[in-house]
């Protein structure tokens, strides 16, 4: 069991190539919920024509962010929310520590209520009547279970279960879409206006590169220091770019077929022949799984970067037990998922910032941090200013331009329902944090021990 947390990762303990994370992020990101986002695109009226341009532009736009905050991992040895402690202050960074717990946690709970029905609707496929509350809380219980295995054991283990588990992924995921391939009507009805389109870009953002980007150093930070930046960006780059590329449009080609296709279990199924569908929910159950392995156990780190002082090991527990909870509640409410799928609609309001804080920082910088001062609670500058300061100017700029079910920003309104939330904040963010910061630049850098 791996005990360290985001402490420094010393050069001796580093090990793995840059292509690992190629499969570490291709098994984490080629799931069932991948697939949804594309049938979501199509669902706010987009052409398949239309939602391709869509797909490519939202994920080209977004994934180059996880390529970056892998390299920084790689070159400091530690998580991404802890490097953001050189921007924030190492007390002011608890914040965002705490946004991206909450952010882990909104996914975990995403997939654990999705694991959750697909089990049950195995059970219906086997004759075995789910109403019963015993039998949903047994499957809550057990698949928590099992979730808890790779994220507590750590580190390695995660990284080579998702190696294996992508080759699986691909041949089932190439089945489906032969399977849905010839049903496919590309040239089915569907214009939307150019305000449409900005929605459309900003969800494939917001539910892709964007949202795994506090992801990418916590994977790449057990790397040997003088890996190669390029082969750290690439690998890492293109193992969610691509799975998200062609997930998403075999969605948008599945929703010309089944118009609730949004509906992964009821559904989406519809586009699938009779003897497939018990092999797509077991896909779709383990799918999950990996995707939610590396949420927990990033949610754990996050944990330790908001200031909980507990090992990454409890906090990985202590993460678990929350979503179990969400996951009871979520099942047994009809507007449950509302709110959370709402919650995780408004995820770009800090997300976005805090992406454009990050970003003016390294530049500033020119790539270099003193890394042993993220963990020096004596070292000046616990709080940072300039870097909060430029988070909630961030924060404002994206709630104005943001278009949600739940809340519409004034420039949003005024400009017709466009969404350019995420551009917004995060320009905004990173500017007035350029403006703000005043320290001498570069800074030294920690040689690795």
């Amino acid at each position: 069991m791996e005990q360290r947390g985001i402490e420094l990762v010393p050069a001796a303990e580093r090990y793995g190539r840059p292509r690992d994370l190629l499969f570490l992020w291709a098994g984490t990101t080629t799931t069932v919920f991948t697939v949804v986002y594309g049938t979501i695109v199509v669902a706010m009226g987009l052409s398949f024509w239309q939602a391709v341009a869509a797909i490519v532009i939202g994920n080209l736009l977004a994934f180059p962010l996880v390529g970056f905050s892998s390299i920084q991992g790689m070159q400091q040895g530690t998580s991404t929310m802890a490097i953001s402690r050189a921007a924030y202050g190492n007390k002011g960074a608890r914040v965002l520590g705490f946004f991206g717990w909450l952010n882990m946690v909104g996914f975990e709970a995403g997939g654990m209520v999705m694991i959750t029905l697909a089990g049950l609707t195995l059970l219906e496929q086997a004759g075995v009547q789910s109403d019963g509350l015993g039998l949903k809380v047994a499957i809550v219980l057990v698949a928590a279970l099992i979730q808890l295995i790779l994220p507590l054991i750590g580190h390695s283990a995660v990284m080579k279960a998702q190696k294996y588990l992508t080759w699986v992924f691909l041949v089932m995921f190439v089945i489906m879409a032969i399977l849905v391939a010839p049903k496919a009507n590309l040239s089915a009805a569907g214009s939307a206006d150019f305000s449409t389109f900005t929605l459309a870009v900003m969800l494939v953002m917001s539910g892709g590169g964007l949202s795994w980007a506090p992801l990418g150093g916590d994977y790449s930070r057990y790397l040997p220091v003088d890996s190669s930046r390029k082969a750290v960006f690439g690998y890492a780059f293109l193992g969610g770019f691509v799975p998200y590329l062609l997930l998403m449009v075999l969605g948008a080609a599945v929703a010309t077929v089944v118009t609730n296709a949004s509906d992964p279990i009821s559904g989406l199924p519809g586009a699938l022949p009779s003897w497939f569908v018990v092999p797509y929910l077991l896909l779709t159950v383990v799918t999950l799984f990996a995707a939610n392995t590396t949420d927990l156990y990033s949610s754990g780190l996050n944990l330790q970067a908001a200031g909980i002082n507990v090992k990454r090991w409890l906090a990985v527990v202590l993460d678990l037990i929350l979503c179990v909870i969400i996951t009871f509640v979520a099942i047994t409410s009809d507007s449950f998922n509302t709110m959370l799928n709402a919650f995780l609609g408004l995820l770009v309001i800090w997300l976005a910032p805090w992406a454009g804080v990050y970003v003016t920082d390294w530049l500033r910088r020119r790539g270099r941090y003193d890394a042993a001062s993220l963990f020096d609670e004596h070292a000046p500058g616990q709080v940072r200013w300039s870097g909060l300061v430029a988070q909630a100017f961030g924060m404002v700029a994206a709630a104005l331009w943001l278009n949600s079910s739940v809340f519409v920003g004034w420039v949003s309104g005024a400009t017709g329902g466009s969404d350019f939330s995420i551009f917004a904040g995060f320009v905004v963010a990173g500017i007035v944090y350029a403006a703000l910061d005043r320290r001498p630049v570069p800074v030294k850098e920690l040689a690795h021990a």
